[in-house]
């Protein structure tokens, strides 16, 4: 898996794990502090991941309030980046159950890609992160993106934006979703061929 995300890790471990222990113990600064670091790389989350501007503050404003809730629970040794996501994975989730929108693929229906690899399909990933502001040429590439996110079911999206967005490891998501590694590998697969096959149909007619 590659590095490249635009997430900013704290300064150090000792700097976090001094956070979180005055947040375990009630520091309103810190708790005001763990919100300031994680809002922008949470909210780019759940941005993709639900792709409408209601869903997205809702499930953004009940993560925060878990978090609030949960300070007499959390485990004050453990990295907090995977257990803040796990909180905003499970609200995305919610919101989108509320919707009745929420769908799965079975792992191994669909067929090898053959013609993109995995390289093609992080390149394409990419230009998810451009702004409107570059060439229009790659801003289109950028929609075709979102919109082929947009259209992933939910359980895809989420592990593709976890992978390769946010940069957790293959133990991380299997924590975080709680289902078994060679699961989470699977599901990743799938949802890179998903992205492959939506992608070459998209530039087969020719609107890439």
């Amino acid at each position: 898996m590659k590095n490249g995300s635009n997430y900013n890790h704290p300064k150090n471990s000792t700097d976090e794990q001094d956070l979180l222990h005055r947040y375990v113990a009630g520091d309103k600064n810190a708790f005001e502090e763990i919100v300031t670091r994680y809002k922008d790389p949470l909210y780019a989350f759940l941005r993709r991941f639900l792709n409408q501007q209601q869903l997205v503050e809702e499930a953004f404003q009940e993560t925060f309030l878990q978090l609030y809730r949960s300070r007499k629970t959390f485990e004050k040794d453990k990295p907090i980046r995977p257990w803040l996501f796990t909180i905003a994975a499970n609200k995305a989730r919610d919101t989108l159950r509320k919707q009745q929108r929420q769908d799965t693929v079975s792992i191994g229906t669909m067929a090898e890609p053959t013609d993109l690899n995995v390289d093609d399909v992080l390149n394409s990933l990419k230009a998810y992160e451009i702004t409107p502001y570059d060439e229009a040429e790659k801003s289109e590439r950028a929609e075709k993106v979102r919109q082929i996110i947009a259209d992933m079911p939910g359980n895809l999206r989420e592990i593709l934006l976890l992978a390769y967005f946010e940069q957790f490891s293959y133990k991380q998501m299997a924590d975080m979703l709680s289902i078994p590694i060679g699961t989470v590998k699977s599901r990743l697969h799938t949802a890179i061929v998903f992205f492959t096959k939506k992608w070459k149909s998209m530039s087969s007619d020719g609107n890439l």
